[in-house]
């Protein structure tokens, strides 16, 4: 086997470290594209036939800044209990959880995508794999081992305020009034 070989067969096998910026994307597509770097979907060797955990380890960079459809903040309710017998039940709208804490709602996310039981014996294998930070502060010791990025489904545009003046006088116009014109 030559050198190039065993190279491209160290990298289709090996766990690479992916970094994913939530920032301004959809949770639930988000977080099926994460779930599938976690079974290693993209992957040439991946099988789902196969019971082996081949998954790569996601860093996801910006929860608190995740979007969601029309109306999901508000009606997307989610159940939890206690696990005591005679434990509570609680519902809460995923704002309100959103507000606690600005990771749990992309990881509930990405816990559904990846389903459990018979269908993925490694769900938390998968989860623990995961790791999400609310904004992009990110201990040194995970950075250095990221080697590549997840590119984001939607492009973030860009905020006008924050367009410097030249760039924004550069820009093409496409009418230009008249200096009597008045703009209602």
């Amino acid at each position: 086997m030559n050198k190039f070989a065993r190279t491209q067969q160290w990298c289709t096998f090996a766990r690479r470290w992916m970094l994913y910026d939530a920032k301004w994307q959809d949770v639930f597509y988000s977080a099926d594209l994460v779930a599938g770097y976690l079974k290693g979907q993209f992957k040439p060797i991946y099988d789902p036939s196969t019971r082996v955990d081949m998954g790569d380890v996601v860093v996801v960079i910006n929860t608190k800044e995740i979007s969601m459809p029309v109306g999901e903040w508000k009606w997307r309710t989610y159940y939890h209990h206690t696990n005591y017998g005679k434990g509570a039940v609680t519902w809460a709208s995923a704002w309100d959880l959103h507000h606690k804490d600005p990771t749990i709602v992309f990881y509930k996310a990405v816990y559904k995508s990846l389903r459990g039981g018979e269908h993925n014996p490694f769900r938390a294998d998968q989860m623990a794999k995961l790791y999400l930070y609310p904004d992009d502060k990110v201990p040194e010791h995970i950075m250095e081992n990221v080697c590549d990025q997840i590119r984001q489904l939607n492009p973030i545009p860009t905020i006008l305020d924050k367009v410097d003046a030249k760039e924004h006088q550069d820009f093409p116009k496409l009418i230009d009034y008249p200096d009597d014109h008045v703009l209602n």
